[in-house]
Formats: C-alpha cells, sequence, structure tokens
C-alpha cells in the first residue's frame, strides 16, 4: 500500500548545482547580432568557437555560483545597450564621465561600452566573486589590453578600496544586483553607491532587477539571505529613505515588464507575480 505521508524530498534551491533545475538552461542556440558582434570583433573569438567558449565558461562559473544568473547566461546579456539612456551614457564618458558597474559579473557591459568608444580608463567594475572576473578576461581575450578598473570587492567592502571612487561617478549601472538584498542592505547599498557619486544634479544610477506586481520582502529565497522584490511604489519609497539619509534627494522612474523569462517563471521557478524591474535614479538635489 502506497504511503499517504508527504514526501520529504525537498525540490533544489536556488544556490544547488543540480542542473536539472529549471533556471540552468543547457544548451545555447544562438546569439542576438550584438553578442556576435561584441564576442567576435571585440573578443576576437573565431565564429565556430564562440558557443563553445561560452557553454564551457558557463559550466565553469556554475560551480563557483550556481544561481539563475549564471544558468540563464545573463552574463552575456548586454541589458545597459538597451536602456534608452545608453548613448547619453556613451557620450558623457567619451566627454571624461566616470561609469561604474556595480555587480559587474563577467563585465559584458563595460567591454560593450569599450567597443562602442568609450575609453576604458573611465570605466569601474564592481564584482564580489573575483572569479567572475577573471572568467570575464578569459571569455573577451582582454587580460593584458583592457584599460579598465576591474575591482574584486563587494559593495560592502569594508577594506576602503572604493573611497578612490567616492564622489568621483558620473553614472552607476546596477544589473541584477539589488534583488540579492533585503529591504536593509538594499539601503545600505544605495548610500555606499550615492557616496561615490558626484555631488551634484544630474549623476544617474540605473539597472534592473528581479521585481514583483506588489513589493514585498520574501525570506531565504537565495542562498540563506531574505531578498525584498520591488514593484515600482516600493523602490521610490527605497530611494525616499537613502536620499533622508544621505542629505540629497532623487527622481524615480521604475517600471515592470516580462523581461527576464517574468512571463515563464511560474513554471520554472519564480512565481506568477514575478517581473523585472527597470530603473534609472537621477539626483535632482
Amino acid at each position: 500500500m502506497a504511503s499517504t505521508e508527504p514526501s520529504t524530498i525537498e525540490k533544489p534551491k536556488i544556490g544547488s548545482r543540480d542542473k536539472s533545475v529549471g533556471w540552468y538552461i543547457p544548451t545555447l542556440d544562438n546569439l542576438s547580432p550584438t553578442q556576435w558582434d561584441l564576442l567576435e570583433n571585440y573578443g576576437k573569438i573565431p565564429h565556430d568557437r564562440v558557443i563553445p567558449s561560452i557553454l564551457e565558461l558557463r559550466d565553469r562559473a556554475w560551480e563557483v555560483y550556481p544561481f539563475p544568473c549564471v544558468g540563464q547566461f545573463r552574463f552575456i546579456e548586454l541589458s545597459l545597450c538597451d536602456m534608452p539612456l545608453y548613448p547619453t551614457i556613451l557620450q558623457r564618458i567619451q566627454n571624461g564621465g566616470v561609469f561604474v558597474d556595480v555587480g559587474c559579473c563577467f563585465g559584458q557591459d563595460i567591454r560593450k561600452l569599450v567597443h562602442d568608444g568609450a575609453p576604458a580608463k573611465n570605466t569601474w567594475g564592481v564584482e564580489l566573486v573575483g572569479d567572475f572576473v577573471d572568467l570575464g578576461y578569459e571569455l573577451f581575450n582582454d587580460a593584458a589590453t583592457l584599460e579598465s578598473h576591474m575591482l574584486k570587492i563587494g559593495i560592502f567592502d569594508a577594506e576602503g578600496t572604493l573611497d578612490q571612487l567616492t564622489d568621483k561617478v558620473d553614472v552607476a549601472y546596477l544589473g541584477l544586483f539589488l534583488h540579492l538584498f533585503d529591504w536593509d542592505e538594499q539601503k545600505r547599498a544605495c548610500q555606499n553607491i550615492v557616496r561615490l557619486m558626484k555631488n551634484e544634479p544630474g549623476v544617474v544610477i540605473l539597472g534592473q532587477q528581479i521585481g514583483s506586481v506588489t513589493g514585498h520582502q520574501l525570506p531565504k529565497a537565495i542562498g540563506t539571505s531574505p531578498i525584498y522584490k520591488h514593484d515600482p511604489p516600493s523602490f521610490e519609497k527605497l530611494w525616499k529613505e537613502v536620499g533622508e539619509a544621505t542629505g540629497t534627494e532623487w527622481k524615480v522612474t521604475a517600471d515592470l515588464d516580462f523581461g527576464l523569462g517574468a512571463a515563464n517563471f511560474k513554471d520554472k521557478w519564480g512565481d506568477s507575480t514575478t517581473r523585472r524591474l527597470v530603473f534609472e535614479v537621477e539626483r535632482v538635489r
């Protein structure tokens, strides 16, 4: 007679190296023209080696950090260049502005900026997982040539390494970064980022992250830490608190859409309320 007791077998959680999870895509069928251009013409990878190289490096990264951004090849997505502000950001860097990518992963968006004509010396990457920085150099074949500053630290770095950027940044990009933390940690991270920005109106912080139709905290969804998934009102409230804590004021533009595969998250590992949050935050005072 079959047991009627509930199964004690747990489903794999985010952070598991089990490749049967919904956020591990085993194959990569094709790339966008923009990705092909960057990998072939900037990275100098032979056409027939592009996809095999990505697959090989992805599986090595999976052993280090088996999270959805790795399993779903987010590290080769060029999200910044699709944002409406991209031409303005590129011109700003070309005119001497300083750009920082917080949680830059493989540094793919930095390479795209450099490929499009941004002076590499004006671009900075901040990445806690140092192996990702090394894999980025390997993927793009530029360890000896890239003049961007790639810092193997986190935004909560207590050693003072980020102090060299205090009051110097014109544009900060946060791609798939803030949603790794709960409300209080997000607030602290944003305060640290504000400290890096030039002390003047017009500096911009923009990016994307996993959001929700209703802002709420999700306990222990990733690893062992709770995270906060924002809707536009909660994200605006976060920045109001950040402004009050830093003596600054920010104009927040945030929208939800079905990017990052949100349309089918309910069939994989998310839920029907999951959305992508895309945002621009500009200092007004």
